[in-house]
């Protein structure tokens, strides 16, 4: 291992200091002024929200239809890279993409977005949430999600691989647009605000699905449903994706893979064991109809008048979800892209996405659809009674055969996935305390085990301050409009390097 001088003369160590002391900070003032904290959330979400939603919509599509023109186009056929071949398989490359940018929450929305949406005005005045609620899940968690993480992840391949830039950061793709300010004040202003935002998807993420996690370990082992014990289970997970990711990208290749057994498993044990299979493909695709006929409808739909609609509520929140992890995910679907074209890029990340997402949707969400409406389960009344879609959850997996062992897996699958999903963000957070960092280099794990443990420290003072799914939500939309105004530099850079590469060839 180098010494310790060695590697702290290849750091830049502001970029360490400055997000740890303001993150450092943020979770002081939401311990010590826990009502103020959330009253500053909901106060600039409802700026955001009501005033700028078009800007979240905005980016989504933009970055959509960008990814389709460039995979029917003459760029397409771009490879990244000199390589004959891909480094990967398609299949452990698309394993990789969905495992390692999926967390546990695609297994918490599944199971429960359909109940958040049931009261909502929008839902039930256009049919109710048996009719459309899984529609807008698809939607949701469909092609223009899917979008942010693709058109970024084809930006920063191509960066890494044709313009053979070694800087593996957010700012080092707008320097087609920025130049030699990149190197200075401004870059680093971009790539604070990229870590910022990064830090703030995982406070998202695990806060909102741990409480699942620990209420589910709660009744495997038989002990109270406290907060130390959903603190006992980050810190868990943290030890797993620690321990994974200082074994480089191997060791995350191989959690890759048994995360996706794991999560298949589940997936086949709700559609083999409860008997809802009919139900779940006729509803699936019933819904997969819906969404897909009322796309431009769902894709521009915002109203700046009114602050309580749908699509601010919900679609604007969703975009912001998907924004801040663009910071880290698409850097990591580009960097294990070597030696494919830009189509296969494309294509194969939408083929593989939503392969995944929709799956699991299809299959969790339809399956508690019909205990509440066609068995008549009392799961939407189980959360009115409780308040806490965990315990919706677990009266869902109550109405299963072998319900206890069904716990288990559940646990197993949403763990293993926050590791595989961490693993690769600590690796490309790591990238950013260089000064700069060869792309065949790896991290030093010191580093990475380092930034492995800070990714926890807000979402432990977010459990311990009991904020709400609402406030939760809010820090991802507020961290999310910096981002995408830095998403848009970077995708005029990359068609600017494009254009000018291409003509000189």
């Amino acid at each position: 291992m180098k010494s310790k001088k060695d590697l702290i003369s290849k750091l830049d160590i502001k970029m360490i200091i400055i997000p740890i002391a303001v993150l450092l900070f943020i979770c002081v003032l939401f311990g010590l002024f826990p009502i103020g904290s959330k009253e500053t959330l909901v106060a600039i979400r409802g700026f955001l929200s009501n005033h700028l939603g078009f800007f979240y919509i905005f980016i989504a599509l933009i970055f959509f239809v960008s990814t389709i023109f460039l995979a029917f186009s003459k760029y397409g056929n771009i490879r990244l890279g000199n390589r004959e071949k891909p480094r990967y398989s398609n299949i452990k490359w698309g394993l990789m993409v969905f495992t390692s940018t999926m967390s546990a929450d695609v297994i918490f929305y599944s199971l429960c977005e359909w109940m958040m949406y049931s009261k909502e005005p929008f839902i039930q005045t256009n049919g109710g949430v048996r009719k459309i609620g899984l529609a807008y899940s698809l939607f949701h968690w469909g092609p223009l999600a899917w979008g942010f993480y693709i058109m970024l992840a084809v930006a920063f391949g191509y960066m890494l691989y044709v313009g053979k830039r070694q800087k593996q950061k957010f700012s080092e793709a707008c320097r087609p647009i920025l130049g030699k300010r990149v190197d200075g004040i401004l870059g680093k202003i971009i790539d604070l605000l990229a870590i910022f935002a990064l830090i703030a998807g995982t406070a998202t993420t695990f806060s909102m699905s741990m409480p699942l996690i620990t209420l589910a370990a709660s009744k495997i082992l038989h002990v109270p449903n406290t907060k130390l014990l959903t603190v006992i289970i980050m810190i868990l997970v943290v030890v797993i994706y620690t321990s994974i990711v200082v074994r480089g990208m191997n060791g995350i290749s191989k959690l890759a893979t048994l995360c996706s057994i794991l999560f298949f498993t589940l997936l086949g044990y709700f559609f083999f064991f409860g008997g809802q299979g009919k139900y779940i493909i006729q509803h699936g695709m019933q819904s997969l109809g819906y969404m897909v006929s009322h796309f431009p409808q769902m894709s521009l739909t915002n109203n700046p008048i009114h602050p309580n609609v749908f699509a601010q509520n919900w679609t604007i929140y969703f975009w912001s979800y998907w924004m801040v992890w663009c910071v880290a995910t698409p850097f990591f679907i580009g960097s294990i892209s070597a030696g494919k074209t830009i189509r296969s890029l494309i294509l194969g990340g939408y083929g593989w996405g939503l392969s995944g997402t929709y799956l699991s949707f299809i299959i969790l969400s339809n399956y508690g659809l019909s205990m509440q409406f066609n068995h008549h389960a009392g799961i939407l009344a189980t959360y009115d009674h409780t308040g806490k879609y965990a315990e919706a959850i677990l009266k869902i997996f109550s109405t299963m055969p072998f319900s206890f062992l069904g716990l288990i897996l559940l646990a197993l699958t949403m763990i293993g996935l926050y590791s595989t999903v961490f693993d690769s963000l600590t690796m490309v957070i790591s990238t950013y305390s260089y000064k700069e960092l060869m792309l065949d280099q790896e991290p030093d794990k010191r580093v990475r085990v380092f930034w492995a443990i800070m990714f926890i420290v807000l979402p432990i003072t977010l459990v311990l301050t009991g904020n709400s799914v609402y406030d939760i939500q809010s820090v991802s939309i507020i961290a999310a409009f910096p981002i995408g105004l830095v998403m848009i530099l970077i995708l005029l850079s990359f068609y600017k390097e494009l254009i000018i590469r291409r003509n000189l060839m």
